[in-house]
């Protein structure tokens, strides 16, 4: 073999060897992001080993790693933050109000139980697309309640929601509300005094178009500047400044100060990135960030925590902020939606219908 066929030889396997090392390393630069490994906390002394038993949670020590907790290395939570990924329940919505509610009170001939009260209820509590509830004064408490069974009532009040986001409460849906309210007075002997149709349909029309003139539900994009994000990735940073699971599959949520209260924040990706067999291996190349402005009182100050959150996970995760067009936004821009939504507040709070209220939350829901 001649010195130029070994020199030739010699050159095609560093060609090669630089192809291979270029592919590889755009594989990597180009794998989406994945959620890094938790380090225990170092500690001064190891704890003593013990053999396994059941004589308290944890007493057991296993492998070398004596007195680490368990964790779930390489994947998007520990085992901590799965324990506190259930949300708590939700509060009970607020009760009738005149304000967002057309009413009907309701006298009964004598006591009546709350177990015939619910026996009576009608089987939905819907009229259309609106809530319907029908309450009763407690007769020990002298507040107003859905029906319990045991209490005793004498007075009841039924009620439809005047407005929601799907819109104003209609005749046939005011209609619906007379049957099904006629169909409990016959069931526990009672007499009722239905409001005018045409008057609070005309009040649904007005309340729906305050309600629409002052709905603000804002999102944001943040867009991966370079490479892609696994499903993994996007949890493990978002739980570093306090998101928690979702119900839904690629949802996280920003939990307000006060339990059972709507999340401040909301983050999500592609739900099916979510359920993949194998999420680490999906790629995400945006998040969204969204805040629904009548949910969450002021005092939580919303949009200022979403732009707080919107920097420290760009800083984190090398991202864009974007609108939902995919397009940059400059952070001046931001400043004038702010002025905007301390407006709408003072707007909500003079129609008594302030922003994270029991009704606004009614309302706008």
């Amino acid at each position: 073999m001649s010195t130029f066929q070994i020199a030739l030889i010699i050159a095609g396997g560093l060609v090669l060897a630089v192809v291979v090392g270029y592919n590889a390393w755009s594989t990597h630069r180009n794998a989406p992001k994945r959620p890094r490994p938790t380090e225990p906390e170092a500690s001064p002394e190891a704890p003593a080993r013990q053999e396994p038993g059941f004589d308290g949670v944890g007493s057991a020590s296993i492998g070398p790693d004596d007195g680490v907790e368990p964790s779930f290395d390489g994947h998007s939570v520990d085992l901590k933050d799965a324990l506190q990924m259930p949300l708590p329940p939700a509060e009970r919505r607020g009760g009738l109000d005149p304000l967002i509610d057309a009413m009907a009170p309701i006298v009964a001939d004598q006591l009546t139980s709350g177990d015939a009260a619910i026996a009576a209820m009608p089987p939905t509590r819907r009229a259309g697309s609106k809530p319907f509830a029908i309450e009763g004064l407690n007769e020990a408490t002298h507040q107003w309640e859905p029906p319990v069974a045991g209490q005793r009532y004498k007075q009841f009040q039924a009620g439809v929601q005047l407005a929601n986001r799907i819109g104003g409460l209609n005749e046939i849906e005011f209609s619906e509300f007379v049957m099904k309210t006629q169909s409990f007075v016959d069931a526990i002997g009672a007499a009722v005094d239905f409001p005018d149709m045409l008057h609070e349909v005309a009040r649904a029309r007005e309340l729906d178009q305050f309600a629409s003139e002052h709905d603000a539900q804002l999102t944001f994009m943040l867009r991966a500047r370079h490479a892609a994000w696994s499903p993994g990735y996007v949890q493990q940073n978002a739980a570093k400044i306090g998101f928690t699971a979702g119900a839904m599959p690629g949802r996280l949520v920003l939990p307000a100060a006060e339990p059972g209260l709507p999340p401040v924040l909301t983050l999500a990706y592609d739900t099916q990135a979510a359920l993949s067999d194998d999420p680490e291996q999906s790629a995400i190349r945006d998040i969204l960030l969204s805040l629904d402005v009548a949910q969450v009182h002021r005092t939580e100050q919303p949009f200022a925590r979403l732009r707080e959150v919107a920097a420290q996970l760009g800083k984190a995760m090398d991202g864009v902020l974007c609108d939902q067009n995919g397009t940059p936004l400059p952070a001046m821009t931001m400043d004038p939606i702010a002025t905007d939504l301390e407006t709408l507040y003072d707007k909500l709070d003079s129609r008594e219908l302030s922003a994270g209220s029991a009704l606004a939350r009614r309302l706008f829901s």
